[in-house]
C-alpha cells in the first residue's frame, strides 16, 4: 500500500522543532512519492508543568522558575510567508498551511485568533488540570500511575471535544502511550475500552475526523471503536519535527485504516472516508 499524505508535520515554525525545514520536508515529500504536505505548526494554549528533562537542552530556558513551560506564540505573518515560498520552489506539491491546536477548550482569544484562517486546524490535548496546574503525561505518570494518566487525559479530552469548535481533526488521541512505562504491565486497550468511547462518540456526533498517529502505533481496537462510535474520518499524521521522519510508519497506519473500510478522498490531502 502507498504512503498516505502525512497531515501531521512540524517545520521550523513550531516552537520544539528545532530541526524543523519547511524547505527540505517538502523535498522529502517529493522523494517520498506523497502528491500533498500538511503542516501543522504549534499553537499552544496553556502553560504546563513539565520537568526540564524532557525536553533538548536549547528549549530548557521556556520553562520558568515556576517549573511551567510557556511555549512562545506562533509567527504567523512568517510562516505563512514561508509556505507561498515553498509553493513557489515545489509547483508539483500540495501543500497545505495548518496548524495544531493545542488545549484548544483553554484558549484565549489570541490563540483562537490565530486558528482562523488555515487550510487545517488539528486539535491536540496535551496537559490535564490537577490542583490548579496543567501537567503533561509524563507528570501525569510520575504522580498517577499509567493507568489513572490514561483514563484521565482521555476525560480531559472530552471536555476539550466539547468545549472547542476550532479544529476539524483531533490529533493523537493516544497521546500517553508514547509515556507507557516499559516496566509496566502491557498496555491492554480493552482495560480501556470505556475510556476511549466517549470522546470518540463526542467526536463522531460532532461530524470531525479522528487522526491516526503513527507516533507510536494505534491500536487496531480504537480505531474500530471509532467506526462503531459514528466515526466516519481519518487522517494520517507522523507528527515528524524533522524532514527525515516525515511519512514514518504511515503505510501500517493506512494498511490498518483500510481493513476498518477508510478508502482515499479524490483529493490525496483530504481525510479518508468510509464509503456512502
Amino acid at each position: 500500500m502507498t504512503l498516505p499524505v502525512d497531515s501531521h508535520v512540524h517545520g521550523e515554525w513550531s516552537w520544539d522543532a528545532r530541526r524543523g525545514s519547511l524547505e527540505r520536508t517538502c523535498a522529502r515529500a517529493l522523494e517520498l512519492g506523497m502528491p500533498a504536505v500538511v503542516f501543522t505548526e504549534h499553537v499552544d494554549a496553556s502553560p504546563t508543568v513539565l520537568d526540564p528533562e524532557e525536553l533538548d537542552e536549547p528549549l530548557r530556558p521556556l520553562i520558568g522558575g515556576d517549573g511551567l513551560l510557556r511555549p512562545p506564540p506562533l509567527d504567523r505573518d512568517g510562516y505563512l510567508a514561508a509556505v507561498e515560498g515553498c509553493r513557489g520552489r515545489f509547483p508539483g506539491l500540495t501543500i497545505v498551511a495548518g496548524i495544531e491546536l493545542g488545549d484548544g477548550h483553554r484558549a484565549d482569544s489570541a490563540a483562537t485568533a490565530q486558528a482562523e484562517g488555515f487550510g487545517r486546524v488539528l486539535g491536540s490535548l496535551h496537559s490535564v488540570p490537577v490542583d490548579g496546574r496543567f501537567l503533561e503525561p509524563p507528570e501525569l505518570l510520575r504522580t498517577r500511575g499509567p493507568e489513572q494518566m490514561l483514563r484521565d487525559y482521555l476525560t480531559e479530552l472530552c471536555r476539550m471535544v466539547e468545549g472547542c469548535d476550532l479544529f476539524e481533526v483531533l490529533a493523537h488521541i493516544d497521546f500517553p502511550l508514547r509515556f507507557w512505562p516499559a516496566d509496566a504491565a502491557p498496555f491492554d486497550a480493552a482495560a480501556f475500552e470505556d475510556d476511549f468511547r466517549p470522546p470518540l462518540r463526542l467526536l463522531a456526533g460532532s461530524g470531525r475526523a479522528l487522526e491516526v498517529n503513527s507516533s507510536v502505533p494505534l491500536p487496531e481496537p480504537v480505531l474500530r471503536w471509532w467506526r462503531e462510535e459514528g466515526g466516519r474520518a481519518v487522517t494520517f499524521g507522523s507528527d515528524a519535527h524533522e524532514p527525515e521522519s516525515l511519512g514514518r510508519e504511515l503505510e501500517a497506519a493506512a494498511a490498518l485504516a483500510h481493513e476498518q473500510g477508510f478508502r482515499p478522498a479524490s483529493r490525496p490531502q483530504d481525510p479518508w472516508r468510509l464509503p456512502a
